[in-house]
């Protein structure tokens, strides 16, 4: 046995599974012990580069110096009060207004699901209406407003296909499945909800579906569409964020949403999720002298985690750390595709920016239908064999890889060589 089994079975014995997130659990489990830069130990004292970076939360590295710095100054400066503000909040709130094309207001919670909650109960209240529309394949939480035809099987797309056990069947059926891509699904249920659809939530690049990237034409649709009909327009970026660029992808798209989700990358591990918007809907909330919208949490806004993101925002800026992921981005799909192509794999690793995902299928891939043609089993054993080799990527189709400023040409081109190795080792 390892010291890493050991821990696991320690954790069974008082965490349900061993761990205290669902998707931890993921075959084969490890028991870590540290990480630093893009690589992490674990409880044997193996090495792994880490192509997961947190599920896209890690941007600049593990333990970043100047991150960790800037969280003990503001440990050592304020903690938790509960009360009021501290000039933290209101210099992140400015960045955020500042940076980002929809948001005049801005409030801070400490995950993602909460955020888009925030933004859904937000856009009823605003409308009077009770449905929304969210899109096969996407994930935006574990709240029954959006845990629903997520990461399905073939045979249960577009159906009734619950997250979860035990949710409410009032909330569930109030949300409404469409097709990514297809703009004409998307119309065609409005038609058929008249006036009844208060919001419609997307990923503007879904990288929670194997990094299916919406079409600008489908955006420009989207928001077309939501201002006929009285709709509120809600891009989650959760991971698209700050990990794409300073102004998110809505400031590459150039399509404006009334309402955003911002978390993951802005924090560099610390935990953190923003709601932002334009003013009228977000002074709605009763943090606002009139808002009659409930928005609350003792922890929202904690001065070190507030100092964590002002300050990954800082480096994001001064060091041009988009362009070099980009280029990154770049260099590793171009050299694995042609990996793929000189071992005779039908396969691509699509993505955009410092995220990419490893299909063993035919693309173009524009919504689930398309990634349901493809061979997950042989995706899988490709993940396990670049774990097997020192490559954590997570070994489950199809989630994302992604890059951190702290990896360098030499950790993708020791990828291409494992790669090579494992694909190899497949044929045999």
């Amino acid at each position: 046995m390892s010291l890493s089994y050991d821990l696991m079975e320690r954790a069974r014995k008082v965490i349900p599974g061993g761990v205290n997130s669902s998707v931890r659990k993921i075959e084969p489990s490890f028991g870590w012990k540290t990480a630093k830069g893009s690589y992490m130990w674990d409880m044997d004292g193996n090495k792994y580069v880490d192509l997961n970076a947190a599920w896209a939360a890690c941007i600049l590295g593990h333990r970043h110096d100047e991150v960790d710095d800037a969280v003990i100054a503001a440990i050592k400066d304020c903690d938790l009060i509960g009360l009021g503000t501290t000039t933290y909040e209101v210099e992140l709130a400015e960045k955020i207004v500042e940076n980002f094309p929809c948001a005049e207001r801005a409030l801070f919670s400490t995950c993602g699901s909460e955020a888009t909650y925030h933004a859904i109960r937000l856009a009823r209240s605003a409308t009077g209406r009770s449905k929304i529309i969210k899109f096969q394949g996407g994930y935006h939480g574990w709240h029954d407003y959006v845990l629903r035809n997520t990461y399905n099987k073939k045979e249960t797309m577009y159906t009734r296909d619950l997250g979860s056990s035990g949710m409410l069947s009032s909330a569930v059926d109030e949300t409404l499945i469409c097709r990514f891509n297809d703009l004409e699904d998307v119309e065609s249920k409005i038609k058929a909800n008249p006036g009844e659809i208060a919001a419609i939530i997307t990923e503007p690049v879904a990288y929670n579906l194997g990094g299916v990237r919406l079409q600008d034409e489908f955006l420009r649709g989207l928001r077309k569409l939501c201002d006929e009909n009285g709709i509120l327009l809600i891009f989650d970026e959760v991971i698209t964020g700050l990990r794409v660029g300073m102004h998110g992808y809505q400031g590459i798209c150039g399509v404006t949403p009334d309402l955003c989700t911002i978390g993951k990358a802005i924090g560099n591990t610390y935990p953190i999720a923003v709601t932002a918007g334009k003013a009228k809907y977000m002074d709605m909330f009763n943090t606002a002298e009139k808002g009659t919208v409930a928005y609350g949490g003792t922890f929202n806004g904690g001065p070190f985690v507030m100092a964590a993101c002002l300050k990954t925002m800082e480096v994001l800026e001064r060091e041009n750390v988009h362009q070099y992921l980009f280029d990154l981005g770049d260099y590793l799909r171009n050299g694995m595709n042609e990996i793929f192509k000189q071992q005779g794999y039908e396969a691509e690793m699509t993505g955009y920016g410092s995220i990419s995902i490893p299909v063993f299928g035919k693309g173009p891939f524009n919504c689930q239908d398309d990634l349901h043609e493809a061979d997950m089993k042989t995706a899988v054993a490709f993940r396990k064999g670049l774990v097997k080799r020192g490559y954590y990527i997570v070994p489950a189709d199809v989630k994302r890889l992604c890059l951190m400023y702290s990896h360098t040409k030499e950790d993708i081109d020791g990828l291409f060589q494992v790669a090579e190795d494992t694909l190899k080792e497949m044929k045999k």
